[in-house]
């Protein structure tokens, strides 16, 4: 990058508001997948104006801007590609507001989400989407991948929970899109364009999220399992049963095992899969969901249900599933994290290939994820420094995701698509629709200034 744009970026947001040096560009080169690109320059701007500020020296100085969270995105939607500046929002972390009569927040991009969570609890109020890396990630990195996480069975997405956003366009101008109201149809739905649009479109600068009232009961289960195939199709019959927990997870042996390995939790590592079960709401319909996941476990030939009603036993329960992404590791160095998903039903039958996949290629492949909501983790485990092995994962993947399309599913439930699934979109959208978002890039962002190379 030229020095005179340097120095113009510095007059915009302070000397000590950029990293230049090359130990301090490589720390922004990647996020939770193993793709890397080195920023020409990280810049922490404050507010909306110089964020405005430095996209509108973007366009005329024909450099590219890669808006960035925590990085701790699994598709490469942060990934510097090429030259250009890692624009990190961790200094927009304000909570501007929590309003329990209208039953919203407002923050900025760089709120942490688990910090948010609570916040708003402390006001016994609720912000459902839960991410995985709740306690790093943020709220700005939820709203451009359109983050899920294990509550999306029973209450959506972050999608579903925005209410209005401040944008910074790709040319520099700012734009307000829905507001502070739940019904808003006025024109085109820009609020939902841009949550889950990869900071292609926009970047994010003040997000209005709504909030429910916090459930007064929990409840959960563990049920272990002796077959995969039984674990999975209890997660079809409590759905076809009309009981809707809050969270259904599954793991299968491969992620018991190294779970086990990396915490200790007491975990059966001769069992095939465990499910991860909690329901909330009020007292007699806790009661009476939780009874009727029993029978239905029961009948479908569970070895054992460990049940938990104490926040400090729920815990212990949930730090196994947490523990996922670290412990399976230990396999091998290399973690390609999928999130293919499918319709509920076909969860059975997207297991059994999962399953024929793994054995056709020779990789650890453990399957793990929200089951209840079709959306399925299978994470292949390997070296990216053994070409062989990973010539092998690359043709894995394919069968993956075409697997996926063939039952019905979707290349992303929640992760995105950032880089590492460009080579696949087509498949799932055909031509028409390729050409369609392509389209719709090309009208907003002209000079290809904001996150180039991702989705397309």
């Amino acid at each position: 990058m030229k020095s005179d744009t340097i120095q113009k970026i510095i007059k915009i947001v302070g000397q000590e508001n950029i990293l230049s040096s090359m130990e301090e560009r490589i720390c922004y080169s990647y996020d939770g997948t193993f793709q890397r690109g080195i920023p020409d320059l990280v810049v922490f701007p404050a507010n909306t104006k110089e964020v405005a500020e430095i996209v509108k020296l973007a366009n005329k100085e024909n450099f590219s801007v890669f808006p960035r969270g925590a990085g701790t995105g699994l598709s490469g939607g942060s990934i510097p590609i090429g030259s250009g500046v890692a624009l990190v929002l961790s200094r927009m972390n304000k909570i501007k507001e929590i309003n329990r009569e209208d039953l919203l927040a407002v923050v900025e991009p760089g709120v942490v989400t688990g910090h948010f969570h609570q916040e708003v609890e402390k006001l016994g109020l609720f912000y459902p989407p839960d991410p995985a890396s709740l306690k790093t990630c943020t709220m700005g990195g939820n709203i451009a991948e359109n983050a899920g996480g294990p509550r999306a069975f029973k209450y959506g997405v972050t999608k579903d929970y925005v209410l209005g956003l401040e944008v910074v366009t790709p040319e520099g101008e700012i734009m307000h899109t829905g507001g502070r109201t739940v019904k808003n149809v006025t024109g085109y739905d820009l609020t939902r364009l841009i949550t889950g649009s990869e900071g292609t479109l926009g970047i994010v600068t003040e997000i209005t999220v709504r909030l429910v009232p916090k459930p007064k009961e929990k409840r959960t289960a563990l049920v272990i399992f002796d077959k995969l195939e039984d674990a999975a199709s209890t997660v079809t019959a409590i759905i076809c049963h009309g009981v809707i927990p809050a969270t259904l997870e599954l793991m299968d042996q491969i992620t018991i095992n190294c779970v086990e390995k990396y915490n200790n939790l007491g975990l059966p590592l001769d069992a095939e899969a465990v499910l991860l079960i909690e329901v909330d709401g009020g007292k007699n319909q806790v009661e009476e969901d939780i009874k009727s996941i029993e029978e239905i476990c029961q009948n479908h030939h569970c070895r054992e249900i460990q049940v938990a009603s104490l926040a400090e036993e729920r815990e212990k329960l949930w730090k196994s599933r947490r523990a996922v992404s670290s412990a399976i590791v230990q396999l091998n160095p290399t973690k390609i994290s999928e999130d293919a998903t499918v319709p509920r039903s076909k969860i059975p039958e997207m297991v059994k290939r999962l399953r024929e996949i793994a054995a056709k290629y020779n990789l650890h492949l453990p399957v793990f994820g929200h089951a209840g909501d079709g959306n399925l983790h299978p994470n292949i485990l390997a070296d990216k420094n053994n070409k062989e092995e990973m010539e092998r994962v690359e043709k894995a993947v394919a069968e993956i995701f075409q697997a996926a399309l063939e039952l019905g599913g979707t290349l992303s439930g929640e992760h995105g698509i950032g880089i590492m699934k460009r080579p696949y979109l087509q498949w799932e959208l055909g031509e028409v629709g390729m050409n369609y978002l392509r389209a719709i890039k090309r009208a907003v962002d002209p000079n290809n200034i904001l996150n180039p190379g991702k989705i397309f």
